[in-house]
């Protein structure tokens, strides 16, 4: 037993880390040790019974010294490593880790900013399902199945007579149950349409629905919430117009175009004709308040749908409404918030 406990001795003198030194205890330890099996290897039936009980004190001690010089052994070449660790020598030379700042998405970065303003005009911010029913995306907006308007908006419909919600003024409805009248509110999100793709137009977008309704709202109400609006996201004088345009939930109904910033009105493939539609509005039309359950002679109200992705593109300058969509990190990283 001596000669083991020698031989132990030498072989963790020659060990120099922690792996050596656990092979070594497998050896010695292990179920298949020399010292584990010692006793297995041993014929007991020459043995007296003085023999065996000194045999057997001696075997204890052997396993109970082993693993403390193993033990000691562990340490040591943990001690080891981490002081070689810790005086490693810095390779000046060796590329560093690449630990960049990310930034928001420039239609986030829209979105939040429409959302302050709105807030700090009295408005509450809302949400809806992407995922709407045919009642609230479409009946319930004064557009019934056989409405030619229908035809305005290609939709993704679900097997579950579900449909992707074709924009987001599917919200008007639900807010006028909730919350009844007066009410302000904004809702912005993304909606999705099954449409050809080309520069101004995508098949998924984000919007910012807006709802007003309280007594005597007017013409004159929307007008002056859309110039502070305007005024307000490109802290600069844009040229709009404002024109009759068609839209079954409002009467009477606009179109607010912008002249394009991205060529100054001249024309270029983004906007086509040098304008840019960017909020459809209107008073909202009074079977829409029937819908909600407001009262069309006593109260009124205007909507809106700012585009926020058309936004985010001419606060941005980027010619191309496929490039927000992308997935692209070089395009993001371009855009840092300036609000």
């Amino acid at each position: 037993m001596q000669d083991l406990m020698e031989q132990l001795s030498q072989d963790l003198h020659a060990a120099t880390t922690a792996d050596q030194v656990e092979q070594i205890r497998i050896a010695y330890l292990g179920r298949k040790g020399t010292i584990t099996t010692l006793a297995k290897n041993t014929d007991f039936s020459t043995l007296s019974p003085e023999e065996k009980k000194e045999f057997g004190q001696k075997l204890n001690d052997l396993k109970n010294r082993a693993t403390t010089e193993i033990n000691k052994a562990m340490e040591s070449a943990k001690r080891s490593l981490l002081t070689k660790r810790k005086t490693r020598e810095i390779d000046l030379t060796a590329p560093g880790n690449d630990r960049r700042l990310g930034t928001l998405h420039p239609i986030t970065m829209t979105q939040m900013e429409i959302e302050d303003i709105f807030e700090g005009m009295g408005f509450s911010v809302l949400a809806g399902p992407e995922v709407e029913s045919e009642y609230f995306c479409f009946e319930a907006l004064n557009i019934p199945s056989d409405h030619p308007a229908r035809d305005m908006q290609d939709t993704f419909w679900l097997k579950n007579n579900l449909v992707l919600r074709t924009h987001t003024s599917a919200n008007q409805v639900r807010t006028l149950k909730r919350f009844g009248a007066p009410v302000r509110a904004i809702f912005p999100g993304r909606c999705f349409r099954y449409e050809a793709v080309d520069p101004s137009h995508e098949n998924t977008f984000y919007q910012c629905e807006g709802l007003v309704v309280d007594e005597n709202i007017s013409v004159a109400n929307l007008i002056a919430v859309m110039k502070t609006i305007l005024s307000e996201v490109f802290r600069r004088d844009v040229k709009v117009r404002l024109r009759p345009g068609f839209f079954p939930f409002v009467e009477p109904g606009f179109e607010l175009d912008l002249n394009c910033l991205l060529c100054g009105g001249k024309g270029c493939p983004t906007c086509g004709d040098g304008w840019i539609e960017l909020i459809p509005c209107g008073l909202i039309h009074p079977e829409v308040l029937r819908h909600g359950g407001i009262d069309p002679e006593k109260y009124s109200g205007f909507a809106f749908g700012i585009g926020l992705t058309r936004l985010a593109m001419m606060k941005y300058g980027i010619r191309d409404i496929r490039y927000l969509n992308a997935g692209d990190l070089r395009f993001n990283e371009q855009f840092l918030p300036i609000f």
